[in-house]
């Protein structure tokens, strides 16, 4: 089959959506469209040139034999705003106050095209460091976890609160829940994790944290090393939080049951950005 060059860029550009952070050789597109790796790297400079000025991703080539090009998702100021924009308009409706001051978000959870969003996010913001796994407690973390994954091409891991025989042997620990204060316990499948991983740990909301630093002391039991901490929602709260390196999205100040009110703010998100850059 000989492919013209419209389809060589469509076929291409399909491919590297669906690998990002993975080193690509040249030599694996000039012979699965028959073409010289001269014309192939015109191909990808179209694509790269496309999507940083589309603000999809970037494109970066690898030199030398061992070589390639690797897309990298990525998403400007502007389109994170607009996911924290919707988030907030999102969350702000009265109806989705809960008791004790949460909020109802399961709906959103379950939105495909708003997690995948969030995903990116959170993708973009650890796509210049090494991350080799998601980790998140279930259930209400699952979508995030997998969304953040999907744009890092990473796997995803799920501590339990309790033992499964389909896990095999477990590792469990005790911890203090930082809003009720009362003892938990984690649990998590001994294949799960290598020692020496660099695992990013996400959760839909966070009040004190005490479920965050529960996942940071399973992570020691495994021997790995904690790369970083991704909140959708975080909870503004008079006592100091257990855990404070950390992106959140969108910030709640207050939930008024009363008068059905709820106040909520941008996250520390472009702060955090600014700390680490």
């Amino acid at each position: 089959m000989k492919w013209k060059r419209s389809e060589r860029l469509v076929d291409m550009t399909y491919y590297l959506l669906e690998h990002p952070h993975q080193l690509i050789p040249l030599t694996y597109f000039s012979e699965l469209y028959q073409s010289a790796k001269s014309s192939i790297s015109e191909d990808l400079t179209i694509v790269k040139e496309t999507f940083e000025e589309k603000g999809i991703g970037l494109l970066m080539t690898v030199p030398g034999a061992a070589g390639g090009v690797k897309y990298i998702p990525k998403m400007s100021e502007t389109e994170v705003r607009l996911v924290i924009q919707d988030l907030k308009a999102e969350l702000e409706h009265s109806d989705r106050l809960l008791p004790g001051g949460y909020l109802f978000m399961t709906d959103l959870l379950g939105n495909p095209d708003l997690i995948n969003r969030v995903g990116k996010v959170f993708a973009s913001a650890f796509a210049d460091q090494q991350i080799d796994v998601i980790m998140t407690v279930a259930t209400k973390g699952i979508s995030i976890a997998h969304a953040i994954a999907r744009h890092l091409n990473v796997p995803v891991v799920v501590v339990r609160r309790d033992s499964k025989v389909t896990e095999g042997s477990t590792v469990s620990i005790n911890y203090v829940s930082g809003s009720s204060r009362r003892i938990q316990t984690m649990v998590l499948s001994k294949r799960s994790m290598k020692s020496g991983q660099r695992v990013l740990i996400t959760d839909d909301f966070m009040k004190v944290g005490g479920t965050m630093n529960g996942m940071k002391n399973l992570l020691e039991e495994f021997d790995c090393q904690l790369a970083g901490i991704a909140v959708l929602v975080e909870a503004e709260h008079a006592d100091e939080t257990l855990v404070d390196d950390y992106y959140s999205l969108v910030k709640l100040h207050e939930v008024n049951e009363k008068d059905r009110t709820i106040a909520l703010s941008e996250g520390n998100y472009f702060s955090r950005r600014g700390h680490d850059k």
